[in-house]
């Protein structure tokens, strides 16, 4: 079932159906996950839209509205409660049980056959009476509360990547080279007799040489390393849920036999 919004208001249970015309009625709405709750939503003005029910109410009017037994029936006080919570007019058309209502304001019972309000000496042995309720068959429903564990997606948290400068001192060490000053000392000889004696015996005289050596250059470029993404994996985790479920149980009252009992 889903709002005017198109959002999901819940899963519907069960539907209930008018007594005397047969049409759906009422709708059991259930929401939530592990604090189920269920909501009786009327389905007057109810449209169909592909695999949902839409109706024009919002999840808090669902989720506030009267608490009502879901046993498979609603009284007319019920009802009109649930009406006027939703806005809608009520008007008491039929009594509790859909039965037509007897001069009393009680319903009729089926085994009074000409509304007089004495049991007709009939055998009828389709039917039973339902002392807490409406006309039944001979056996009576056991009904038990099931446990519906599901699971919905909710956002967990969230990630991003984010770059920024840092800046840390590095040291290489680079072998550089230099020229250094070294005097040679070579005795005249006949090799080099010549270009000792070309200039003056004896004068003044300078000569000089280039020393050289290298500089350490450093240059910085940037170099791409790695490529970095975000993404996410699916991993399956197991965790127990406890909650408390009803269920009915029936005993058997053999009025017959305790009659007995008394006697003794």
């Amino acid at each position: 079932m889903v709002d005017p919004a198109g959002d999901k208001l819940g899963t519907i249970d069960a539907i209930y159906l008018d007594d005397e015309t047969g049409q759906p009625e009422w709708a059991t709405v259930t929401s939530g996950l592990f604090t189920a709750t269920s909501s009786f939503v009327p389905l007057a003005q109810a449209q169909a839209m592909g695999d949902s029910v839409q109706v024009p109410y919002d999840k808090d009017q669902v989720k506030d509205a009267p608490n009502m037994q879901a046993d498979g029936q609603l009284s007319q006080d019920d009802e009109a409660e649930l009406y006027r919570h939703y806005g809608l007019q009520y008007t008491e058309s039929r009594s509790d049980s859909g039965l037509p209502a007897g001069p009393t304001g009680q319903d009729i019972d089926p085994r009074d056959r000409d509304g007089d309000g004495v049991h007709d000496d009939v055998q009828d042995t389709s039917v039973g009476r339902d002392t807490s309720g409406p006309t039944t068959d001979q056996a009576m429903t056991r009904s038990e509360e099931e446990l519906r564990v599901g699971t919905e997606t909710r956002e967990r948290g969230r990630a991003r990547l984010r770059k920024h400068v840092v800046t840390e001192q590095q040291q290489v060490t680079v072998p550089v080279r230099r020229e250094e000053l070294r005097v040679e000392r070579e005795p005249i000889i006949d090799a080099n007799l010549d270009a000792a004696t070309s200039g003056p015996d004896i004068s003044e005289e300078e000569h000089e040489i280039t020393l050289h050596e290298e500089e350490v250059v450093v240059d910085k470029r940037a170099v791409a390393k790695e490529r970095v993404r975000l993404d996410t994996e699916t991993v399956t985790d197991e965790r127990q849920v406890s909650e408390e479920v009803r269920k009915e149980q029936i005993e058997v009252d053999d009025q017959d036999q305790l009659g007995r009992q008394d006697q003794h």
